[in-house]
């Protein structure tokens, strides 16, 4: 809870730079996007109380596993525990995160800090209170727990539980497609926007190989994870584009018995 207040303390530390409108191809409204923030970190904080709360496998409950109950599709990799490749993901995600404060110090951009700060904490937002509620409500069990080389202390932890989706991949993608996004629309006329989308989708895509290889997430996991993270890094700043004409809206939502985002369409 520490990390979420601390956090929107930064963002409010931005807020007046933030929603003051300059040359930037974005729009911003204090009165839109900060519940939108609020909730987002809301509903993260609660998805990893439902993470925290999972129950992990008994050891009978082990015993009984069977590579040939996991789907055909991701099959393959049951078993796969690579702890070298764990240690090396932390590399590219960790690094993700950093692609768009680099981008701020690009003069254009860099004028509008504030407000790409906001923007980019609102996709990160998003992006974590999906993958927490999603991971904290559907367990599933990761592919290391296949493998007869993992200790079985390890095995019986909740987060052995925690394969679905790929949230490393998931933020990766955020990050870095968010960062290619506010690229593209700052330069619209540069040369280098197609090695700027080719690199943020590299750098997801590996974050999602090396998990896969560590025996954390399954292929679909990671697919889906991908998916999700990176059309969060392109609709965020989509949605505030000043000449966005698409009518579209994506807000988080939650009720006593429900909790997820609504997605609207005017025509």
């Amino acid at each position: 809870m520490k990390h979420i207040f601390t956090l929107f303390s930064a963002v409010l530390i931005f807020a007046q730079g933030a929603f003051a409108q300059t040359e930037s191809p974005y729009k911003t409204r204090l009165a839109v996007d900060g519940p939108i923030i609020v909730t987002g970190m809301g509903l993260s904080y609660y998805g990893l109380t439902l993470m925290q709360d999972k129950d992990g496998l008994t050891e009978e409950e082990i015993a009984n596993l069977s590579k040939d109950d996991v789907n055909g599709f991701d099959r393959f990799s049951a078993g796969w525990d690579s702890e070298s490749a764990k240690k090396v993901s932390d590399i590219p995600f960790y690094g993700s995160f950093a692609l768009p404060f680099a981008l701020m110090l690009k003069d254009e951009v860099g004028k509008n800090a504030g407000q790409i700060f906001v923007l980019y904490v609102e996709t990160m937002a998003v992006t974590g209170s999906l993958f927490t509620m999603t991971n904290g409500l559907a367990p599933r069990t990761r592919p290391l727990i296949y493998s007869d080389d993992v200790e079985m202390s390890e095995k019986t932890r909740a987060n052995a539980r925690n394969s679905f989706y790929a949230g490393h991949t998931a933020a990766a993608a955020s990050a870095t497609f968010f960062a290619a996004k506010v690229f593209h629309d700052f330069y619209p006329d540069s040369n280098a926007r197609p090695y700027v989308w080719a690199a943020a989708a590299a750098i997801p895509a590996t974050v999602g190989y090396l998990r896969l290889r560590a025996g954390k997430h399954f292929l679909s996991d990671n697919i889906l994870g991908y998916t999700l993270g990176a059309a969060a890094g392109i609709l965020v700043p989509q949605l505030h584009k000043k000449s966005n004409k698409t009518n579209i809206s994506l807000v988080p939502i939650t009720a006593p018995s429900f909790r997820g985002a609504l997605l609207t369409y005017r025509f």
